[in-house]
């Protein structure tokens, strides 16, 4: 009864916390009079869906509001609005994700034919590096390796494991579990349709973690350039290899998903995006496919210009008249920067008569929430893309990091399979939502790669890896954030995409609160260590003091 009592407690408290509340919930004890003898498959797919079904909060919290504005793609209103509404990725990953896993494994444990689960119980390591990467991503020193033990071991105060220790375990969880998978053990239990990733595809899940180990790499790079070569060489090497296919991304769709609300419009809260000039003008100069996917028409269509002739109107001197893409326009980054442009993010321009032109693109926001304005279409999220591997493996053998090793092509060839992949993803994305999509989307991919600007010729070619691998995380918030954060591009003065200046202090983390007497003196540690003020969230400290990964990164828009 007593540990029954301590459960209510415990989940009665967490109830009452917002979504930025970042107690230690790996100690919610579970209540030991519940049926223990569960099928683990089923445990899985607990932890898998949420990982998916967080991202609409995730998105209107903190990918337009923060990192997508952060990057220059996205424009809505200023970095002082909404940040208590963030790190919902914290409390998901102790009270969603986390929980299922480990006990997948305690329960694979007391099985009298274990070894027939020893896959299943491999695989769970995978999810669960891919989420809590996330978590330190944003939060730096997190509790992992004493998580989540307050069932088994009365463990209420787990320390806080530092963001370099992290990435050490978490390559070896990755790599541990990829050997378990190659070995092709016979009469192994299979996930099935448990599985809403990969439906049990055990080479899948191989190259998903290799993928994985990709991404951490790329962590690395400014602390330690020396071990992200090894990492990248160790997969190169590796039988199986990372995702090698745009069959092998991470997909989940599932029409019963609204991430915005059933009607969609959770979209627009706190205010409406918008599409930035420079990633507009961009997009436009480069014959980027993703261009109308990415961004909506603004109200420069049809027969507009005989409505301006009639009126003598004309339009704004900014917007050029004789654009053959004059239905998509962006704003300026900061609201407060360019008043004469950013007047028309809410005021439309005004044509004469009765009509109205709105002028500024927002983010095509059926391509993100199908349903809205009464559409019918289905949400596909890429959790992992194979477009981020090209791009990924690019920019280490532009790097040099692939010396003595096959990479299996140039960098160029890489770039150039990551451009396709994304381009193809989006549009299939599109088509799935019922927003804007292209039937001739290869033609248009090729124009593209054809461009000056974006053809790998020897000029700029590491910028035009990052630029497309920013674009490719249109979708993908928290990467696009990580790749701005550790690389400082877009950078300012560039002349492909430059960056904007912006007169508000950008973030580059968030905070854990203290979680009070139980655990006080470990979170306090951890502050300590990683140099940050304690319980002090102002944007200005959430700029200068640093997650590991990323204290010696360039500052936003000073890329070398």
């Amino acid at each position: 009864m007593k540990g029954t009592f301590l459960y209510i407690i415990i989940t009665a408290f967490f109830c009452f916390c917002t979504s930025s509340c970042t107690k230690d919930f790996e100690t919610i004890n579970v209540n030991p009079n519940v049926v223990s003898d569960v099928d683990v498959r089923l445990l899985l797919t607990s932890s898998l869906v949420p990982m998916q079904t967080s991202r609409g909060g995730e998105y209107w919290n903190e990918g337009f509001t923060h990192f997508l504005s952060a990057c220059q793609l996205v424009t809505g209103q200023s970095y002082a609005v909404a940040t208590t509404a963030v790190n919902g990725r914290y409390n998901l990953f102790y009270t969603s994700v986390l929980p299922n896993l480990v006990e997948i494994r305690r329960l694979i444990a007391l099985k009298a034919d274990k070894e027939r689960f020893a896959q299943i119980n491999a695989i769970t390591y995978i999810p669960q590096v891919m989420m809590a990467l996330k978590v330190s991503d944003m939060n730096g020193s997190i509790p992992y390796t004493e998580a989540n033990q307050g069932r088994d071991n009365a463990r209420y105060n787990p320390k806080y494991d530092n963001q370099e220790s992290l990435f050490n375990l978490w390559l070896k969880e990755l790599s541990d579990a990829i050997a378990t998978l190659q070995k092709q053990s016979a009469d192994q239990v299979n996930l099935g349709n448990n599985d809403v990733f990969y439906g049990g595809d055990v080479t899948k899940w191989i190259k998903l973690a290799n993928s994985l180990k990709l991404r951490i790499a790329a962590r690395y790079q400014n602390q330690d350039p020396a071990k992200a070569t090894q990492i990248f060489k160790e997969v190169m090497a590796d039988a199986t290899g990372p995702l090698s296919a745009v069959s092998d991304q991470l997909v989940h769709s599932n029409p019963a998903y609204y991430p915005f609300g059933v009607d969609g419009y959770n979209i627009d809260i706190y205010s409406r995006h918008f599409a930035v000039g420079s990633a507009v003008e961009f997009l436009k100069s480069s014959d980027d496919p993703r261009l109308g996917i990415y961004y909506d028409k603004n109200s420069l269509t049809g027969s507009y210009k005989d409505t301006l002739a009639k009126y003598s109107k004309v339009l704004p001197s900014w917007v050029k008249a004789n654009d053959p893409n004059i239905m998509y326009q962006g704003g300026p980054a900061d609201f407060q920067s360019n008043p004469t442009v950013s007047t028309y993010f809410v005021n439309p321009f005004n044509g004469g008569g009765s009509n109205r032109y709105q002028l500024i693109s927002t983010v095509n926001r059926k391509f993100f929430a199908p349903t809205v304005d009464r559409g019918s279409g289905t949400v596909v999220d890429v959790l992992f893309s194979y477009a981020e591997v090209c791009l990924q493996i690019a920019e280490f053998i532009q790097k040099g990091y692939g010396t003595g090793i096959n990479t299996k092509g140039t960098a160029a060839e890489w770039y150039n399979k990551g451009i396709r992949a994304s381009s193809k993803t989006m549009n299939d994305i599109a088509t799935a939502a019922g927003s804007t999509s292209y039937a001739n989307i290869d033609e248009r991919i090729e124009a593209h790669l054809a461009n000056p600007i974006v053809k790998f010729d020897g000029k700029a070619d590491l910028e035009k890896i990052y630029i497309q691998s920013l674009l490719n995380f249109y979708r993908e918030p928290n990467e696009a954030f990580t790749l701005a954060r550790r690389t400082g591009y877009p950078k300012f003065n560039s002349t492909l995409l430059a960056r904007e200046t912006v007169s508000d202090v950008l973030p580059r983390r968030w905070w854990t609160t203290d979680p009070g007497q139980v655990n006080h003196a470990n979170w306090a540690a951890a502050m300590t260590e990683q140099g940050f003020t304690p319980n002090d969230f102002t944007i200005s400290k959430l700029n200068s003091e640093r997650i590991w990964f990323d204290k010696k990164s360039p500052d936003y828009g000073k890329g070398n």
